[in-house]
Order: C-alpha cells, then structure tokens, then sequence
C-alpha cells in the first residue's frame, strides 16, 4: 500500500467510525417537535382553497401567513417563496408544514389536508428565458466571410442528484437569551442565517447558526437549506418550542435542487487548411420554476464553454428558462460539467469530420500562459496541460489502445479529456462580495484555535486548514483546533463552494498564522484577524463578461477504458487514469480522496445517472430507481498530482473539488464511442440510448 508522506488523519475520522459524531437526526432537544412538509400535486397554479383537518391539541400548521417580515428565500435572486401563497410553479412546491410529536399523526394530517386549484397550463419546454447573458471574443461574424466550412453540433446533458450521505435536515430553537437558533447539514451557514434574517425581520445578533457533523453536500446543501431553515424558524417563532425537520429519502430525491439539465450548440468554422477559426455557441440550460442562483450556473458554463483551449474568435450566449419543474441550482461543478462535455465532444467530432488525428487537433489549440481567456482576459500562471497529458496517456497506453479499439466488434474503447476550472467565485466576486475573513485566537497555554466558516461535509476542511494553520507556525497539529463553524464565533470567510477554501480560505489561514508568529507572545491570549485581498491583476466586468474571470485554473486530463455489452449494451468501466494540476497538494491522501471521488461522481453523471421529469414530476423515489456508481462500479483507479504551484494559494495549493468531476462525462462518452465506433452527443449514456445509436445510427 502506496505511504502518503504528506499525509495526516482526519481529525473527525474517529468520531465517524464510532458513531461518536452529531449529525443532525441525532439531535434531540427537550421538548422538540418536528415537522413535515405539504407540497403542491400540480405544475401550476392558483391555490383557491385550503381545507385543514381538524388538528389535535399540541399541533400546528405553518404557511404563508405566518410569515413575519418577507415570504422570499434570500438566494442570489430571491424568487422564490419560503411558502407558496396563492399560486405554485412546480410540483413538490412547499405551501406549509404540520407540526407536533408524533411523526405518525403528522403524516396522517398531511394525507388528511385537501387543496384545492385552479390548473394553469404549464411550461415544460425551453421557451421562456429569464436569464440571458452573452460575451464575444475577437468578431466571429468577420471571420466567418473566410470560412471554408462550417462545422456544428448539439450536445445534451440530464438532471444529476447530490445523493449526499445525509438528507437535508435542519432544527431551530430558541436559546435561553430569546435567541434564535439554527442547526443541520449545510454548506454555508451565513447563507442560512442572512435567510432567516430576512424571513422573520431579526438583526444579526438574534440569530444564530452552527454547524454539526455534515453527511455529504456537493452544492446541494449550499442553497436549499436556507429554504428549509426560513421554514422551520417561522415555526419556532409562532410555536416557541424547538422544532426538527429532516426529509426522507424519497423527498431528498423527488423535490430538493439539482444540477440543471442543458442543451448546448455549437458552430465551428474553419479555413481551408483546416485551422479552427472561431466558435459560435449557445448554452440552454433547465432552470426549473424559480431562479435562486441559476445565474451563476450560467456564467460559469459560458466561461468554460471553450474548455481548456484557445480559439481567436467566439460568439457566446446563454440562457436559463424557466419551467414548470423543480428549480435547478448549485451542484460540484454548477455549469461547467454541461459545457465542458459539450466542448470536449465537438472538438473530437470535428476532427473525425476533417479526418485529422484528434489528440493533434487538441495539442494545437491547447491553452498556454499569456494566451488570451475566453473572456478576453489572460492566463496569467504557468500552464501544464500538455505535461499533464502526456504523463497520463503514457501510464494508460492511449495511443496504442485508442488504434486497438477502433477495430471492428472490439467493443472496448477508451477516451480522454483534458479541462480546466476556474477557483473561487467568478471575477471580483471574493474582493467585492464575499469579503473574507479568518481568524486565529492563541489562549494562554498556546494552544490556537481557528475560526472560519467553512463547512466539512466529509471533503477534509477541518484537517486540511488546521495542517496549514500549524505547518506555518510551525507548531505541532495537536496544539490546533478548528470546531465546527458557530456564527457567533466565527467571522464570516465565504461559503464552502466554488473550490474556494483551500485557494481563498487556505490562503488567508496561511498569511494569518505567518502574521501571528512573527507577533507571538508565549503564554499571552492573542487574536489576528486576515481579510482577503484580491490579486491585483484581476479585472473584470460582471455586465459584459469581460476580464479575468478567476485568479487561477486548476487543470486535468482524465483517461477511462470501458468495454461495452454488445447484446445488453451495459457500459463496465475497466480502468481510469488521471493526472492533475492543483498547484501543490497540501494532505495527499485526502487529495486522492477527493479526485477519485469526484471522477466517479462525473462518470456517473456521464452514463449511468439518469433522471426523468415527466409532467412535471421527477421520476424517480430511491437510490434503487435513480442509480449512481456503487463499490462495484468503481473501477482501478490510478492518480497522480504533478506541482505548479500558484503565488496566492496556502503552500501553493488550487481548487480541486470540483475540477475532479468535470471531465469524468467526456471521458467515458468518448471511451464509449470508441469502443461502438458511433458518435455520442448526450449523457448520460445509457444501454438504452447506446442500444438506438448501434442500431439505428441516432446521435
């Protein structure tokens, strides 16, 4: 077994294994209620009658007109109501709770409660758009009089589920001071509080959220449990009492957010040497029924819509259309999963088009640094990819495999992607927005304690920041602490998304524990507080997306070697190999962790996680009919990491939680074309979708 030099224990491993750690169905407070939800049956609509059972002593129904201040969830665009009143956009929406003590008279007065409404025809198709955004790059309309052919195609990507460990949960209660408490899984828990703020009219300092143990997140738990939290602290404040609210599974899957289906088209044009002059594309994606936080989903699969090359001239929209459906937010990766699969299949269909070798056409147009964004910025650091793929096509045998599978009836195939992902929020985001802070607090005794808000939902944050914040004073890991996040304690360092806390968080942890040291007074309570200052090269213009749009770019290259059933047309995955740029790892086994979790996340995504909404109903209730990667789908996996570490980054490090799932799709769609010699052009691939491809030539 392989030794990690630079690694360490995580320090809740042990909790977890004894089933020491909280998480929040554990938590049981005296006197608590709890609560279930009762949602609309109909996609749209106006609620024209509600007739409640008759409610026994001790229980309570909570809609719309408890709301005290503002019945709105505070998202980046607030939309969308903490209880429907009046009319519904989806099916599942909330329109109120039931709460009491026992789950099973809850249940019963949920089945009991008669709704009444007048049905408005919904919208499923991509026709209403109510987001829109656009950039060009270069003048694509110009450089298309020279062209001498024009190239396109239409790429299509699904629903995907978080399928986190833990379902959403949340508990709020009153503290002894009249204070109103939040806890549960969650991703930012300054998102929950500023949530619950607004909903019932409460200043800063009368509520209060902390964090237990986390069970699993990847963006789902970033947005969604602010909805939830405005919810049950309406309850709280009508009742008085603590009141729990954790889903079920079938609930978790049926109504929470998930990562927006698209559809993306693309236009290439090309000179008569077959020098790819430019791209047009547009970008559709699935925003359901409310906005919430689509726009930056689409923002950031604009941005990656060229992937990891450059290309002179680009011509670039995007949409979100609202539909009757359950709303569409953040999820590991939130948008540039769905364009990097779609560039990644067109530049290889391209170059199958004009009968080039596509490992050339990509080595071509490879981005390199100086070159100029998609976004008419600039990549300001070293580039690696070429290295990175290489190294990874050497320890697969790509190039020996990719001429062996192509045979006839060989029915294994295999395929690379190479991608990047931009760390942090987009453009000025963490300078004008976010504005972080951490903060380091040493006791007498010199033991430090460290205080941020980012959440461990099992990625390794509390291990990794507490290593960071100790190497660089210098100190042994166990005269470190770092709890879980409690608002009231801690300063606010952003939410723990968009492959932020070790560039951003990590960054700030190192430059404070530095800064301390150099004022350390042994046996002296000591405090040091570091805000975030952005890298001052970073320009860009939020209205025409325009400038540097992240600090820095992790990059990859995925290969996966798949064999392909021709009579059940089932996909097994033999092998994957993958190298990485994430700057300098800090802890590699926890690096490892997270690449070869996030890779089986995209290849999930990429042929195997298939979610229907039919009439306005997602499909499916259980982890037994929406089907992700088991144990036994996990294939051999080989990872490496090569150094390029970045000037802003804690001892060097990128963002790497997400980088890790966005090329698993492209990979495996392109093994799969491969191994059935038949172009692919959405995922998830399934055997049904291979089975009309081999056999009636579909795309």
């Amino acid at each position: 077994m392989k030794k990690y030099k630079t690694s360490t224990p995580k320090v809740d491993f042990l909790r977890k294994v004894t089933g020491e750690a909280k998480f929040t169905d554990d938590i049981v407070l005296p006197g608590m209620l709890f609560a279930v939800s009762v949602r609309s049956t109909v996609a749209r609509g106006k609620i024209t009658k509600i007739t409640l059972p008759e409610l026994p002593d001790g229980y309570y129904w909570i809609s719309a007109k408890d709301i005290v201040k503002e019945n709105v969830v505070n998202i980046i665009f607030s939309d969308w109501p903490v209880f429907a009143d009046k009319e519904v956009h989806f099916i599942g929406e909330t329109i109120g709770l039931f709460v009491g003590e026992d789950k099973a008279i809850l249940k019963e007065l949920s089945s009991s409660i008669k709704i009444e409404y007048e049905e408005e025809t919904p919208v499923y198709d991509f026709t209403e758009s109510y987001i829109h955004k656009s950039f060009k790059k270069g003048n694509y309309d110009e450089a298309k009089k020279n062209a001498a052919k024009v190239i396109t195609g239409t790429y299509e990507t699904g629903y995907q589920e978080q399928a986190y460990l833990e379902n959403q949960g949340i508990i709020a209660y009153y503290q002894e001071d009249g204070k109103m408490v939040l806890t549960g899984s969650m991703q930012c828990p300054f998102y929950i509080k500023r949530a619950v703020m607004r909903c019932l009219g409460l200043s800063d300092q009368q509520v209060r959220v902390i964090q237990p143990a986390v069970g699993g997140a990847f963006g789902g738990k970033e947005h969604y449990p602010s909805m939830i939290g405005a919810q049950v602290a309406t309850a709280v404040y009508k009742i008085k009492k603590p009141v729990k609210m954790c889903f079920e599974r079938f609930e978790d899957i049926t109504f929470t957010t998930k990562r927006h289906p698209s559809k993306s088209e693309y236009e290439a044009i090309l000179d008569n040497e077959n020098n790819i002059l430019g791209l047009k594309i547009r970008v559709s994606l699935n925003g359901g029924a409310y906005k919430g936080c689509s726009g930056v989903v689409l923002s950031r699969a604009l941005i990656a819509c060229s992937n990891a090359y450059v290309f002179e001239n680009l011509d670039v929209v995007g949409d979100v259309y609202m539909t009757n459906t359950i709303p569409t937010a953040a999820f590991r990766g939130f948008g540039s999963p769905q364009t990097i699969f779609a560039m990644e299949m067109f530049i290889h269909h391209i170059a199958k088009e004009i009968g080039v070798d596509p490992l050339k056409l990509r080595f071509k147009y490879l981005a390199k640094q100086g070159d100029i964004t998609a976004n008419s910025g600039h990549f300001h650091d070293p580039i690696i990819l070429d290295k990175l793929m290489k190294k990874a096509m050497n320890i697969s045998n790509y190039k020996r495999k990719i001429k062996e599978y192509s045979k006839p009836d060989s029915y294994r195939g295999i395929g690379m992607s190479c991608f990047l992902h931009g760390c942090g929020f987009t453009g000025s985001g963490e300078s004008d927005l976010i504005k972080a802070k951490v903060k380091l607090v040493k006791d007498e005794n010199d033991h430090v304690y460290v205080y941020a808000s980012s959440v461990d939902m099992g990625q390794g944050n509390k291990t990794t920041l507490k290593r960071i914040v100790a190497k660089n004073l210098e100190i042994p890991d166990e005269q470190v602490t770092f709890e879980n996040p409690d608002t009231d304690m801690i300063p606010d360092s952003g939410p723990t998304a968009a492959s932020r806390t070790i560039i951003i968080v990590g960054f700030l942890m190192e430059k404070a524990a530095k800064n301390l040291k150099s004022i350390w007074k042994k046996g002296v309570k000591q405090t040091y507080i570091e805000p975030y200052v952005g890298p001052s090269y970073i320009h860009w213009d939020e209205e025409t997306m325009q400038g540097d749009a992240y600090p820095s770019y992790s990059w990859g290259v995925n290969v996966v070697e798949v064999e392909v059933d021709p009579i059940t047309y089932q996909v097994s995955v033999l092998h994957t190999w993958s190298v990485y740029d994430v700057g300098r790892v800090v802890d590699e086994r926890i690096a490892v962790g997270q690449a070869d979790g996030g890779l089986l996340q995209g290849l999930g995504y990429g042929y195997l996680e298939n979610m229907t909404c039919l009439d306005g109903k997602i499909r499916h209730r259980s982890l037994s009919d929406y089907i992700i990667p088991t144990f036994k789908d996990a294939p051999k996996m080989e990872t490496a990491f090569i150094d390029n570490p970045f000037i802003y980054g804690a001892d060097g490090a990128k963002g790497m939680g997400e980088l890790t799932l966005v090329g698993g799709a492209p990979a495996i769609a392109l093994a799969i074309e491969n191994a059935i010699n038949q172009k692919i052009t959405k995922i998830p691939a399934t055997p049904e979708y291979i089975m009309e491809v081999m056999n009636n030539g579909k795309n």
